[in-house]
């Protein structure tokens, strides 16, 4: 009897021991960056991983609380189940560990191929209680366990049939008491059941996942209000600088292009003399509301330095780059709110025209001064 007391404790001090192992691991790996981005990466892959909580698939929806809904951020798992095995032989051949799986340089390449992951970026849930059982968890903050015919008739809607989801369970994601999302996972694949012991070890790393998310979004306002102009709440010179090396090494690992526009407001100098500089600063920021909007949401808009300004245009080309300089060139003209101001865009691509930052800005700016030169209110490459 003794002997046997004696075993079952040591198997519950060793499966103690083992879950403080997982939890130490997943919260150095998370701890290795505040990119959220990267977070939800890492999170996700704990939750699938072999070393980590070993679920099949997991995906991750976040609240945005200005519209009331969850929207789906990423999505880790197979596409099929001939995908699974693949994956899962690899694994267990190279012994991958979770370092090695949330490391590889190419880590974010098969998101990008991801069905899965393509259908949970297109969900977006109202978080009130008619929507489901994703919502009711962030409605409640508490997890749902769906592992009866009875639990998975009720929990059928429009999104579980998207999802392909039979059993599964959900989980809230919590920040100093607040719920901030919901993770969801299932072994779609491999059927194994969800015990009351899985969700409760999920529920404790949704926790931990919980407050990884929320210092990633701190660190990023941090990162927005540091870098921001002032006046015109576009990126600053510094940031314009470090963001355009490194859109140079993303196209050049990529073998990609972008193309950048530097931009200055005509007479600007002479305006501000005559009406002031508060109404220069307004003038500042009218054309700043412009080139935002004007702008697609992968462009990167700033104020480059006092009336000039820099955006850089990922994955395109010149020509399609001059249709997009011609529409903010008019947008300024015709401006109601900005009678006789006009701008000159200087042009250059990467790297059809140079493949240095330095080089790339001294092109743009040459362009730019061919485009005052020639008479203003114009375009030049």
């Amino acid at each position: 009897m003794d002997n046997g007391k004696d075993k079952n404790y040591q198997e519950e001090l060793n499966k103690a021991r083992s879950e403080m192992e997982m939890f130490y691991d997943i919260g150095n790996a998370m701890r290795t960056t505040l990119n959220l981005e990267e977070i939800l990466y890492i999170i996700l892959t704990a939750a699938t991983s072999h070393t980590g909580l070993s679920f099949n698939r997991s995906m991750l929806f976040l609240v945005n609380e200005k519209e009331n809904r969850l929207e789906g951020k990423m999505g880790i798992g197979p596409d099929s189940a001939e995908d699974a095995t693949n994956i899962w032989a690899h694994i267990e051949k190279n012994k991958i560990g979770l370092e090695e799986l949330i490391s590889v340089e190419t880590q974010f390449d098969h998101l990008k191929k991801s069905k899965l992951n393509q259908t949970i970026k297109s969900i977006k849930i109202l978080i009130k209680k008619d929507s489901g059982v994703i919502a009711l968890t962030a409605l409640e903050g508490v997890p749902f366990i769906i592992n009866t015919s009875e639990a998975k008739q009720k929990a059928q809607d429009s999104f579980s049939t998207l999802l392909d989801l039979d059993e599964f369970v959900t989980v809230p994601l919590k920040a100093k008491n607040k719920v901030i999302g919901v993770l969801l996972a299932d072994n779609r694949f491999n059927k194994k059941p969800i015990t009351i012991d899985a969700v409760r070890i999920l529920t404790m790393f949704a926790n931990q996942a919980g407050l990884a998310i929320e210092n990633s979004r701190l660190y990023e306002q941090t990162v927005v209000l540091s870098n921001s102009d002032s006046l015109t709440g576009l990126w600053n010179h510094g940031y314009f600088q470090y963001l355009l090396g490194e859109e140079i090494k993303k196209s050049s690992l990529a073998k990609s292009y972008f193309t950048l526009f530097l931009i200055d407001i005509d007479n600007f100098k002479e305006f501000n003399d005559t009406y002031g500089h508060q109404t220069g600063d307004s003038i500042i920021r009218e054309i700043s509301k412009i080139f935002r909007d004007a702008s697609r949401k992968i462009d990167i808009v700033a104020r480059y330095g006092g009336e000039e300004f820099g955006i850089i245009l990922p994955m395109t080309k010149k020509e399609e780059a001059l249709v997009l300089a011609e529409r903010i060139r008019k947008a300024v003209e015709t401006s109601p709110g900005l009678k006789n101001i006009t701008i000159s865009i200087g042009v250059a691509s990467y790297p059809t025209d140079c493949t240095t930052k330095e080089d790339l800005i001294a092109k743009t700016d040459k362009a730019l001064y061919e485009a005052k030169r020639s008479g203003k209110n114009r375009i030049c490459v």
